[in-house]
């Protein structure tokens, strides 16, 4: 064992190791990048988090840095996960419901709970998160918060930080804060403090009102937006400020989470579903706009192009036997209403009569069961990520971009376009709602070529997306992936910004290092990995 994990197990009442297995295992997460770490952490509490954090801190004062990675279930698909310092493992113990107020719903957990088993307790007492992610069976909320996810639901429900209600957050030197919304007498109190938190508060404070203009230009006419720092949300007119928005999608890069407060929402398990073919992006596009301003939102508008269905169809047959006939439509839509009341199938039926002004045909299901048998058309993505031919595998790396409603249709043929020209399979998915889509091309990272495509494409693809004024991330977060493309998106001056705010939280640059920020398209060169694969991830069927 290193003098580093001595040390950390002799303080930690959580365990340390640092074997090769246990490194081997944590320089991957559900990305196609690969950095090892020095030691891995199981915290069992707070306090353990705070002496690692402490630890890393004393090391940097002396010119040393050891980053540390916070990790819940290794599912981050932009490399957010990883890490060359210490990982901290949340999984294994800090993973309990703290409290749950069965009649609003409110909940605290801590962050290696897993998504799934939360969603589950809640629907028990008649509540529910909707902005959960399609990984929620093997998913923590820990990432969610993280990476400010969202899922098929957020075009009714928003995304993650609408719900987080407060955080407590171990900072970059071990102090622990609880987040939430402060007065202005009670602002001026932290900021009179002399400690970190102090000069946090102090710092931020200036910052945002010095930049006024430039926190402005962070916004996008997008409905969802995981890249960046929100520092939109932070200050309020009465002059009240709250760092929960900032720490939500912040990746942990700016501190640690070890405690999250939730509100959630009402679970009705009854809905009607309507299933709508179109042979045209811009009749779906049109679709969907009105579906969107119609007098009840939709709680899903699921997107699956024929490309997909045709992958499906060719090799796992019998997925989309009676579910969907030959020859499969350019697109499906997916339209689901959840509200309460008799008025739900009101709208459902008035919604089919929008769908067939553009629609090749629409299909209402009220029933359960037969609503299961065609929602497996969506989750259809599931067996493209998995599919594998001549050693080339669906490779995530530009699949989480999301543009203004209007320009939906514009990023659809801007993609297959894209892909025509690279004489490159693609297939799609997405949330309609959002205009979010969702991509895997199929790439052997074995060969040199392939590799070289990797990398062009990338470049291509958020050129076309920063084109249409859309984010990088609509659900996901930078990461390392998409850090080189974050000053593309925003400019020079809103990068800065952000510069000047991860400086404020993480003087040492000791909190996940390299993800949002600090990466270059050079060192994912020397990140990117040959052999690439969803590996543990099988054994739970990936969804995206």
């Amino acid at each position: 064992m290193s003098k580093i994990a001595q040390y950390l197990q002799e303080h930690v009442t959580g365990e340390v190791l640092d074997s090769v297995d246990a490194r081997r295992y944590f320089s991957t997460d559900a990305s196609v990048l690969t950095i090892s770490p020095n030691t891995i952490v199981y915290p069992r509490s707070e306090n353990d988090v705070r002496k690692v954090a402490r630890f890393t801190w004393q090391l940097a004062e002396r010119g040393r840095i050891l980053p540390i990675t916070a990790r819940g279930g290794g599912t981050d698909q932009a490399g957010a996960a990883i890490g060359s310092g210490v990982i901290v493992a949340f999984t294994a113990h800090m993973n309990r419901i703290i409290e749950l107020d069965a009649k609003s719903g409110e909940v605290v957990v801590e962050p290696g709970l897993n998504y799934g088993r939360l969603q589950q307790t809640l629907e028990t007492h008649g509540h529910f998160l909707p902005p959960y992610p399609a990984s929620l069976d093997y998913s923590t909320i820990g990432g969610a918060v993280a990476n400010n996810a969202g899922g098929e639901k957020s075009v009714k429900y928003g995304d993650t930080r609408k719900y987080v209600r407060s955080l407590r957050v171990v900072l970059a030197n071990g102090e622990v804060i609880e987040t939430k919304r402060l007065g202005s007498r009670e602002l001026n109190k932290k900021m009179g403090l002399s400690t970190l938190e102090g000069e946090i508060y102090r710092a931020l404070d200036a910052l945002l009102e010095e930049s006024k203009e430039v926190v402005a230009l962070t916004g996008r006419d997008v409905s969802k937006n995981a890249s960046g720092y929100d520092l939109v949300d932070l200050k309020y007119k009465d002059g009240s400020l709250d760092l929960t928005p900032l720490f939500v999608g912040s990746q942990g890069t700016l501190g640690i989470v070890t405690e999250i407060r939730l509100n959630t929402e009402p679970y009705n398990v009854e809905t009607s579903l309507l299933v709508a073919a179109f042979d045209d992006a811009q009749k779906l596009q049109q679709a969907v706009t009105e579906l969107k301003h119609d007098r009840e939102t939709p709680s899903a508008m699921e997107v699956v192009d024929g490309h997909l269905l045709t992958l499906v169809g060719t090799h796992h047959p019998a997925h989309l036997k009676e579910v969907i006939n030959k020859p499969y439509p350019s697109f499906v839509l997916l339209v689901e209403y959840d509200d309460n009341g008799r008025g739900q199938r009101r709208h459902a039926k008035h919604a089919a009569k929008l769908l067939e002004k553009q629609a090749l045909q629409v299909q209402m299901v009220t029933n359960l069961e037969d609503q299961d048998s065609l929602w497996r058309i969506r989750q259809a993505s599931a067996l493209a990520m998995a599919h594998s031919e001549s050693h080339a595998k669906a490779v995530p790396f530009i699949e989480d971009a999301a543009v203004p409603a209007d320009k939906l249709a514009d990023l659809l043929n801007g993609i297959y376009e894209l892909f025509e020209h690279s004489r490159t399979p693609v297939a799609l998915w997405g949330h309609a709602g959002d205009a979010h889509l969702h991509l895997m091309p199929h790439l052997n990272l074995h060969e040199i070529g392939d590799r070289q495509k990797f990398f062009r494409l990338m470049d291509e693809y958020y050129r076309l997306v920063v084109s249409l004024g859309g984010t990088i991330s609509g659900q996901q977060g930078d990461g390392r992936i998409r850090a080189p493309y974050v000053a593309q998106m925003y400019g020079p001056e809103v990068y800065a910004l952000f510069e000047k705010v991860k400086k404020i939280f993480d003087p040492y640059g000791t909190l996940n290092q390299g993800v949002k920020i600090g990466t270059t398209l050079d060192d994912l060169k020397t990140y990117l990995r040959q052999d690439y694969s969803l590996g543990r991830l099988h054994e739970y069927l990936p969804r995206s």
